[in-house]
């Protein structure tokens, strides 16, 4: 499947078969894929939290308004990111780039961030919203379905996941084999309406 395809074939898919398992070799696929995706400065600030344990899926779904992505699909992934990681050892993200570039980058990493709370949040929203779109276009291309997921009480997932305090929740997304097919497109809007050229 070409990306485009996937691009327009791509739904938001609510019910999945609870028999299907994916196979170790398929997350690690899907998720390398999902580390291709761009983060300002490199710093990877992603974190994708793969929750297979079923118990624990029952109490996701119990703080997600019940809904049975949650548990029928082959992998729920929580779309966290590291608030923090823009300070720890930022050396290592620019360690194969040429010895100007790290002394010019790296030190530009900590100037930017620091003390600019409200930036180092929203760039985790940014990085995994890029991310996040990879997995599911990359799940599309290998024969999957996704739902992104942001039903769900944000505090008691990170408390069943045990967040780190220096991490936040963006997102879930829910991959696994489709049983129903998505609704048609309820309402595009025009092309006119949303895209801008040049000023507003």
């Amino acid at each position: 499947m070409n990306t485009l395809e996937a691009i327009q074939t791509r739904r938001g898919i609510k019910h999945y078969d609870p028999a299907h398992r994916m196979t170790e070799a398929e997350i690690h696929q899907l998720l390398e894929a999902a580390m291709q995706a761009p983060t300002a400065f490199n710093i990877q600030n992603w974190r994708f939290v793969t929750v297979l344990d079923p118990e624990v899926r029952k109490q996701i779904r119990a703080s997600a308004w019940d809904q049975a992505q949650v548990t029928d699909a082959s992998l729920l992934i929580v779309m966290c990111a590291d608030k923090d990681s823009w300070k720890k050892d930022p050396a290592r993200y620019w360690k194969n780039a040429p010895q100007p570039v790290q002394d010019f980058l790296v030190p530009a990493i900590g100037q930017y961030y620091s003390g600019r709370d409200q930036v180092q949040r929203d760039e985790c929203m940014r990085s995994c919203g890029l991310a996040g779109m990879t997995i599911m276009l990359a799940a599309k291309a290998m024969g999957y379905d996704s739902c992104p997921m942001d039903g769900f009480d944000f505090d008691a997932v990170a408390k069943i996941i045990n967040l780190p305090e220096d991490h936040v929740i963006s997102f879930m997304i829910a991959v696994g084999k489709g049983t129903q097919p998505a609704w048609p497109k309820p309402g595009q809007l025009a092309y006119d309406e949303v895209v801008i050229r040049d000023h507003f």
